[in-house]
């Protein structure tokens, strides 16, 4: 720990990228122990106030270290957006030190390199989209389009449908429009974390086994009577899985190999980006003892 901190400026904002369940979450408590700083939510799922396990969110102990923000204060119900989470992320930019964590790949470049000022999608094309199959939406993406987005990935594959269906332009074009980032790359120390695959595999088991333990599955059946797989609440890994399980479809071991499979892919995913979209910012070995 000692050799990381003498490479991050204490007055600099901190960028801290990972994987899912490689302890980026710990690193950034860390470094605000050392240093000072508040602690900011890039992560696209722990901002909702139903997921505390579920989406790994700093405990009541974790919260008592440092300043947080952004952690749970959105309404399960309510729309959330990469735009949105800039507008929010905005003030912590001017008011603190900002130590900004998650895995939400497109948070962070949306962050450091700008993001369009695309119009809101309709509810209309929105419900078009949610009945469209994924391969659909997919061929009807251009060329340039489906080269910047992850196309496993259904939400970017929506997404990108709506911009084109709502403004009759791609949203590649609208990104060629992208105005000046909030936060340049230069400004901030920018980390991401790398993770062998084996090694954040058995710790994603692990730590679903915990969020098992502590109620993960009540937090899924409180939502039970009031559930809509389109919200991007209910995107979190595991809620789909549980949610069968508690409908009586799937059994709960089986609930929990689908959650780990899910969150093992996801992990995959978010390594592509990384590797792909972060190559100059500094790499660490999340598999070192200070995580």
């Amino acid at each position: 720990m000692p050799d990381l901190l003498a490479r991050i400026d204490p007055d600099s904002p901190v960028l801290l990228a990972g994987p899912t369940a490689s302890g980026k979450s710990s690193l950034a408590l860390a470094i605000a122990d050392a240093q000072g700083g508040t602690v900011v939510n890039a992560d696209a799922l722990q901002v909702f106030d139903c997921w505390q396990q579920l989406s790994a969110r700093p405990d009541a102990a974790e919260l008592a270290r440092a300043p947080h923000a952004l952690y749970g204060h959105v309404p399960y119900t309510a729309p959330y957006s990469t735009g949105t989470w800039l507008r929010e992320v905005t003030p912590f930019l001017k008011s603190t030190r900002p130590i900004i964590v998650g895995g939400t790949g497109l948070n962070f470049t949306a962050l450091t390199e700008g993001l369009a000022d695309i119009p809101p999608t309709p509810e209309a094309v929105r419900t078009q989209a949610n009945a469209l199959p994924h391969a659909e939406k997919l061929a009807a993406l251009d060329e340039e389009t489906c080269a910047r987005i992850d196309t496993l990935n259904p939400a970017r594959v929506q997404r990108a449908w709506e911009v084109l269906r709502a403004t009759g332009r791609s949203i590649a074009d609208w990104q060629d429009e992208t105005p000046p980032p909030l936060l340049p790359l230069n400004k901030a120390t920018a980390l991401v974390l790398n993770a062998d695959k084996d090694w954040l595999n058995d710790r994603i088991t692990r730590r679903f086994d915990q969020m098992l333990e502590r109620g993960a599955l009540d937090e899924v059946r409180a939502l039970q009577t009031d559930w809509n797989p389109d919200r991007p609440s209910a995107k979190a890994i595991g809620a789909p899985e549980l949610m069968a399980h508690l409908n009586g479809e799937m059994t709960l071991i089986e609930a929990r190999e689908r959650s780990i499979i899910a969150s093992r892919q996801y992990a995959k995913r978010q390594r592509t980006w990384f590797k792909a979209r972060m190559k100059s910012w500094h790499q660490i070995d999340a598999s070192v003892p200070y995580i």
